[in-house]
């Protein structure tokens, strides 16, 4: 069995909206890969690249219900290295807004893979509340968030 994290929350606008707040690079890059972007769009079979540096393989894209992303889940002393998998979910509410659920699986239980799944629990938890942010009041509340990006570097595990 492998550790497994998952975060939801709500945003005030139609599933179409927020789904394409993901997919389309420069709406990612306006609030979650602030620091060198996001490379191109969510495609089914390609690899992007967030923050100018992470390679994120795109497995499934259903639109406006569905992506599913897979990424290095390792640490450099992790031999060998594996991919965690992120499944994106966007529910249409009643109230026109829109449920997202994210959620990872694949780190080892051992003791880096508990704290890579725990910055990137913070990691998405952070996204969500961004990502609400930008969509429903265009603001980007992750500029200048990690000390790291205060200095133009991505945040990543050793560096926050």
């Amino acid at each position: 069995m492998s550790i497994a994290i998952r975060v939801s929350g709500r945003i005030g606008k139609p599933v179409a909206e927020v789904f394409d707040a993901v997919v389309n690079p420069t709406k990612l890059s306006g609030y979650f890969t602030t620091v060198r972007g996001a490379s191109a769009p969510l495609v089914v079979g390609t690899t992007v690249t967030w923050w100018g540096e992470i390679p994120v393989e795109v497995d499934e894209v259903v639109p406006q219900r569905r992506i599913v992303l897979r990424w290095d889940g390792s640490g450099p002393d992790d031999k060998p290295a594996y991919k965690t998998r992120i499944e994106m979910n966007f529910e249409q509410l009643d109230d026109g807004g829109t449920f997202v659920t994210i959620a990872e699986d694949g780190w080892r239980e051992d003791e880096a893979g508990r704290k890579r799944s725990y910055i990137n629990c913070e990691g998405w938890s952070q996204m969500l509340a961004c990502m609400k942010a930008y969509v429903e009041y265009g603001i980007n509340l992750r500029d200048g968030y990690y000390r790291s990006e205060m200095k133009g570097v991505p945040a990543n595990p050793d560096n926050i």
